[in-house]
């Protein structure tokens, strides 16, 4: 579920956010309750069984606790959800936000993803965020105070003039607070951004491809001391803490989009993937979803052939790779059957292995994921 509503747009963000005083959360949880709905009444969801539900954004942590409730009480109406259900929200650790944590907790939240990005308040200040470092800390301790025991940090590491030093005084703080789950991403000048603008000016002052490196392969060495596996490229968990919801786009599973600018996706029957997105404006979406029950906005077929280059180009971001068998069993054949001549490459130039029926990079094959998993596609 999209909220897509923020109190400020940083630069670097490339979301469907719009910045709204205030938002017309009667209406909009209105919208995503009829949009539940008629997708629950299609044949590809009808009944089927939720395994995770995840609020993001935007910030969904300005939105009051009964739209959440309003949202969860539908989802449990229309689907049978497992027992262990994950539900994920993700929240900025601004001093209003966090005082809605216990109502959050109370409405059904159980896994809460607080958007830190840096504990340097120079470092908040150039990525634009609202709050600061005293005030992440601060919404980390009330997070636990209401029993949140599943709780992620979001950190960004290679800012502009970062040094490592700087970038670990982050990272050790957050270690040792001491959440079940770690998301660490390098800072990417993405394009229709304010920053993607003022970067074609001036030049940004990033570190260079050495550099980066440095920062991801130091990351990972220190947070696998800390007792934190690298189950993802960007994404770190303790033991049996990965994040389901996240998982589920990585080994490619099915999942409903709801909200402004949302995306969903199922397989057909024919083995390939329909794919679709939201309005992304929020009052069209409003305007829409009330008067249609849907409000989308792009649909995409794509073939079998297509659907098996992207599974690999998701799974190979996992640490365990594509599961051969998995992808045998969802598409008629393995993956050196589908791509001989692209994976004979990749294994001879030690990018990848194949390793217990699983087809997964290699440490040096990880310098260069986005690259190789780019080409299945």
């Amino acid at each position: 579920m999209h909220t897509p509503f923020c109190l400020h747009k940083c630069h670097y963000c490339d979301f469907n956010s719009h910045v709204f005083k205030q938002p017309p959360w009667e209406d909009y949880t209105a919208g995503l309750i009829k949009e539940l709905t008629y997708y629950a009444k299609q044949a590809q969801f009808s009944g089927r069984e939720i395994t995770s539900i995840f609020f993001g954004g935007g910030t969904p942590s300005l939105a009051p606790a009964s739209l959440f409730e309003a949202v969860l009480d539908k989802v449990a109406a229309l689907f049978p959800l497992v027992k262990d259900v994950e539900i994920t929200l993700e929240a900025n650790p601004g001093a209003s936000e966090a005082k809605r944590f216990q109502a959050y907790h109370d409405a059904g939240i159980n896994r809460l993803s607080i958007g830190v990005q840096s504990f340097d308040d120079v470092e908040l200040k150039w990525l634009e965020r609202v709050h600061s470092a005293d005030e992440a800390i601060k919404a980390y301790h009330m997070a636990r105070d209401v029993g949140f025991d599943h709780i992620n940090l979001d950190l960004m590491y290679a800012l502009p003039h970062q040094s490592l030093a700087q970038w670990f005084v982050s990272l050790e703080k957050a270690i040792a607070m001491g959440p079940e789950h770690l998301s660490c991403y390098q800072l990417t000048v993405e394009p229709h951004t304010a920053l993607h603008v003022t970067h074609k000016k001036q030049k940004l002052a990033l570190p260079d491809e050495d550099l980066a490196l440095d920062f991801f392969w130091l990351t990972r060495k220190r947070l696998a001391q800390a007792g934190y596996a690298a189950y993802e490229i960007s994404n770190f968990a303790k033991a049996d803490k990965h994040c389901r919801h996240n998982c589920g786009y990585w080994l490619y599973d099915d999942y409903i989009g709801i909200g402004a600018g949302a995306a969903g996706k199922w397989d057909r029957l024919d083995g390939g993937v329909r794919r679709y997105s939201n309005i992304r404006s929020p009052q069209t979406y409003i305007d829409t979803v009330l008067k249609d029950g849907v409000a989308t906005n792009t649909q995409e077929d794509l073939s079998k052939r297509e659907a098996m280059g992207e599974a690999v180009w998701l799974g190979l971001r996992r640490s365990q790779g594509v599961d051969d068998s998995w992808f045998t069993q969802r598409f008629g054949q393995a993956v050196d059957e589908a791509y001989p001549t692209l994976l004979r490459q990749w294994l001879n130039q030690d990018k990848i292995i194949a390793q217990h029926d699983h087809i997964l990079l290699t440490a040096t094959g990880l310098s260069l994921a986005d690259d190789i998993a780019a080409s299945f596609l």
